[in-house]
């Protein structure tokens, strides 16, 4: 089996109905990993809450699964710890000014959303699994959707094969790993603030059963958002954020 420099191994499919759900086989049968499972083409990938995730061929879709050795109210985070690593990838193919990161898992260029992530956890044989997708534009952007998107075909004279990207998300996921792992949350969440976009700015947040404005203070030790309301401050573990009015959806 093919493996990184890292030792994880690696599984390439040509056709896939879901890197996601592929994992989630996997760990039901007693896969352990780590393994990173790659579709070249991907044919019912979705995101958070079941959304669709689109994605033509030559574009990345790709999700590792491993059992980390962590407590499960701390899972959450690495979310923070793939996000800088897809940053660190981005940075070495365009001026890093131009990425920034946005909560909770979403990668952007110029503002524009070009990866998201996707974290689930799921119980194995013997032990509780982390399945990280990841959805990276690299030749389609998708259209009509909430926020603007980017391809990153835009932005390189030569963009990178999902393979290849592969490859070097494995190896800054696992340096960054190591931080969070060894020293906690602390380095990881400055490093993620110091890139993310909308800090000090009004935002709206989505959420399953309630959408409300404020201004956005970052985020807290456990990875919460911080919305500073005229009542006062409020933690969000969990929603969907817009930089501008969101759209009329009646």
């Amino acid at each position: 089996m093919q493996k990184f420099p890292s030792g994880v191994a690696i599984e390439i499919f040509d056709t896939l109905d879901s890197t996601s759900l592929e994992a989630r086989r996997r760990i039901e049968a007693g896969e352990a990993g780590p393994l990173w499972i790659i579709a070249l083409q991907q044919m019912a990938g979705y995101g958070r809450r079941g959304r669709t995730w689109e994605q033509q061929t030559g574009d990345f879709a790709g999700t590792l699964l491993f059992a980390p050795e962590a407590s499960p109210e701390r899972l959450g985070q690495l979310s923070f710890v793939i996000a800088l690593a897809l940053a660190s990838v981005l940075d070495e193919l365009l001026p890093p000014d131009r990425v920034s990161l946005k909560w909770p898992n979403d990668i952007l260029i110029d503002g524009k959303k070009v990866a998201g992530i996707l974290l689930e956890h799921i119980a194995g044989r013997d032990a509780a699994h982390l399945a990280i997708g990841i959805g990276l534009n690299i030749v389609s952007a998708p259209q009509g959707l909430a926020y603007p998107t980017a391809r990153l075909v835009d932005y390189t004279a030569k963009a990178p094969t999902p393979l290849a990207l592969a490859g070097r998300i494995d190896d800054h996921f696992w340096r960054y790993y190591r931080e969070w792992s060894d020293n906690g949350f602390g380095k990881i969440r400055e490093t993620w603030l110091d890139r993310a976009a909308g800090i000090g700015v009004e935002i709206t947040v989505r959420m399953p059963n309630e959408e409300i404005c404020g201004v956005c203070d970052g985020i807290d030790e456990s990875g919460a958002l911080i919305l500073r309301l005229a009542s006062g401050k409020r933690m969000i573990s969990a929603g969907e954020i817009f930089f501008e009015p969101t759209p009329n959806t009646e």
